[in-house]
């Protein structure tokens, strides 16, 4: 390994940076560590820019002249540039900025210093490229304003930064008062929307309530993927049954927890296996029928899955 490398893996991932005198082990253990940080931030730039570019497009395509707004930051930014001649790219600087040094201290620095920077892109993007309006019709604006919208800030998001600030608010209050981030984003919308309606006008109003609606489920669907993952319980008196049943006919990976089971009045208990596994949303009917074939009368527990990575997650061939 030559000097420049070695230069490069000390200060980037090996802890003691005033040792010089690693081991060859150690240096390919912080190549190692090197090389999976860098593909990481190279993906996350992808992402970024192509959110960046996606709200834009949004943006300029389809919102802006025709004041239709969204929620969140991005709604207050949109209602202050319809009812003022401040620039939209300044707007999203000014309003996101208590939101970045909010996320600075709730998330870290790391998170801060890339929403800063994608927040700071899309602002010059806002400035520099110009989008011809795509079609004049409201309900087309509505819609594929808020897709592209929701779009670029999802992609953002799975590039581990935001350029829409109103969920790092919604965490610090949620913290703050004991409420959920869900009621918090409601309310504040609640405020953006009731304004949009007293200054654009009602049927703006209702037209960005679409806007959101369509942004939001974009947003979702960027950020939670396709396929959603539910997480699946079972508690049988034949688990070895249902382990191989999942493991050869579903071709999925399973965990097995050692546990207790109470029943009858004086809660008698006895040892029990608990599997545990994750599957699609499309396999749940399929898992379903496979447990009542073994035990019809087995505890099933499942839950949403909001993301996963590695294990068998992604279905291998099954054998014929």
């Amino acid at each position: 390994m030559n000097s420049f490398w070695r230069k490069i893996i000390i200060n980037t991932t090996l802890h003691d940076q005033r040792k010089r005198n690693y081991s060859d082990y150690a240096l390919a253990k912080g190549y190692t560590e090197f090389k999976i940080m860098a593909r990481r931030h190279v993906k996350d730039f992808f992402l970024i820019t192509i959110g960046i570019l996606s709200a834009t497009f949004g943006f300029k395509g389809f919102l802006l002249t025709n004041h239709f707004i969204d929620g969140g930051a991005t709604g207050i930014s949109l209602l202050i540039s319809a009812l003022t001649d401040i620039p939209l790219y300044v707007l999203i600087i000014c309003v996101n900025a208590p939101f970045v040094i909010l996320g600075y201290r709730i998330m870290g620095r790391p998170f801060a210093i890339k929403t800063a920077l994608a927040i700071s892109g899309l602002a010059i993007s806002l400035a520099t490229i110009s989008i011809p309006d795509i079609t004049s019709d409201n309900l087309l604006v509505a819609v594929f304003g808020g897709f592209f919208l929701g779009a670029g800030i999802g992609l953002a998001v799975r590039g581990g930064a935001v350029i829409d600030g109103t969920e790092v608010l919604a965490i610090f209050l949620s913290r703050k008062f004991g409420t959920t981030m869900g009621d918090i984003i409601i309310v504040i919308n609640v405020i953006i929307f009731s304004s949009a309606a007293y200054f654009l006008g009602i049927e703006v109003a209702l037209y960005s309530m679409i806007t959101y609606l369509a942004a939001s489920k974009t947003l979702d669907f960027i950020v939670e993927g396709i396929e959603e993952y539910i997480g699946v319980t079972i508690i049988s008196s034949r688990s070895n049954k249902m382990r191989e049943m999942i493991i050869e006919k579903m071709g999925r990976g399973v965990t097995v927890y050692s546990g207790k089971g109470g029943y009858g009045k004086r809660g008698e208990t006895k040892e029990v296996d608990i599997i545990y596994t994750v599957i699609t949303r499309l396999e749940l009917n399929k898992l379903n029928t496979e447990i009542e074939k073994i035990e019809p009368d087995a505890f099933v527990v499942m839950n949403s899955v909001k993301d996963t990575k590695g294990g068998m997650i992604k279905k291998r061939p099954l054998k014929h």
